[in-house]
């Protein structure tokens, strides 16, 4: 696998993979999701296959920064359920790489961007409509609802565990792209800010570090690939520590628009180049 090393980099490109380890520091401590634009840059800069593999080690740089600064309040029962659905999206993700060439794995990151973002969007819409719902029913209809609802939850949860367990393990082996589709799965569930960081973090960095002999197997990691993400590592830490204390003071909304526009940007950009 021809990997990138340091003196491929001209001082720009350089400098926006730094920037987006920087992005994936905070993205782990602060805005999960925002590293969908780290990958972009990656795969904007290097080329697409290697791109993953040259991620991968600072993704987990973040997740251990992440796991550090919010351990206490994950929830391992929620672990537990996507762990196996996770592990069959890896294996269906392995196989694809090993069919597929740079430019077919250039344009499935983008469309995977595309698709992420689009439905990030649909799914936010979809809360606010619920919640406008919400406030004008009345309180016996709220009680019946609820009980029908009961029913069927528990099956409701498996399925969806399941789905988003699969496409999460997929997307994150192909692209690293598992941020947004486990976004959702966590909002879904009804998380709060702190056990949504902690279990999140947990989850990356078991998954990340089962990806690695995935990834050296396909040749996308190697010793120039390592030595390049030396060379980045020191960019995750102050994004980490920046993200730490932005978490309770950043505008969410706001930079959430922010990086769906970017992840737009990312996509298309894979897309047409």
């Amino acid at each position: 696998m021809d990997t990138m090393t340091l003196w491929h980099l001209t001082g720009w490109e350089f400098a926006a993979l730094a920037f987006a380890a920087f992005l994936v520091g905070f993205s782990k401590t602060a805005v999960s999701g925002a590293n969908t634009v780290s990958l972009a840059i990656f795969a904007a800069v290097l080329p697409a296959r290697a791109s993953t593999g040259i991620l991968l080690p600072v993704l987990i740089a973040g997740d251990i920064l992440a796991v550090l600064t919010y351990r206490r309040h994950a929830h391992w029962p929620t672990l537990w359920r996507l762990f196996p659905a996770v592990g069959a999206g890896v294996v269906v993700g392995t196989l694809f790489l090993v069919w597929a060439d740079d430019a077919i794995v250039r344009t499935s990151i983008g469309v995977i961007l595309l698709l992420m973002a689009g439905v990030t969007v649909w799914r936010r819409r979809q809360a606010d409509a619920e919640a406008r719902s919400e406030d004008v029913r009345s309180e016996d209809a709220r009680s019946d609802a609820d009980g029908r609802a009961e029913a069927s939850a528990a099956r409701a949860g498996r399925v969806k565990a399941r789905s988003y367990g699969v496409l999460g393990g997929f997307t994150t082996m192909v692209a690293n792209a598992g941020g947004p589709v486990m976004s959702m799965y966590l909002l879904s569930a009804g998380f709060r800010k702190l056990g949504f960081l902690g279990t999140s973090a947990f989850f990356f960095l078991i998954v990340n570090v089962s990806k690695l002999p995935f990834s050296a197997g396909l040749g996308l990691i190697d010793g120039r690939s390592l030595l390049l993400d030396a060379a980045l590592l020191v960019f995750v830490v102050p994004g980490a520590f920046i993200g730490t204390w932005a978490v309770s003071r950043i505008n969410q909304r706001l930079f959430e628009r922010l990086v769906i526009a970017a992840t737009v940007v990312g996509g298309l950009q894979l897309l047409v180049a």
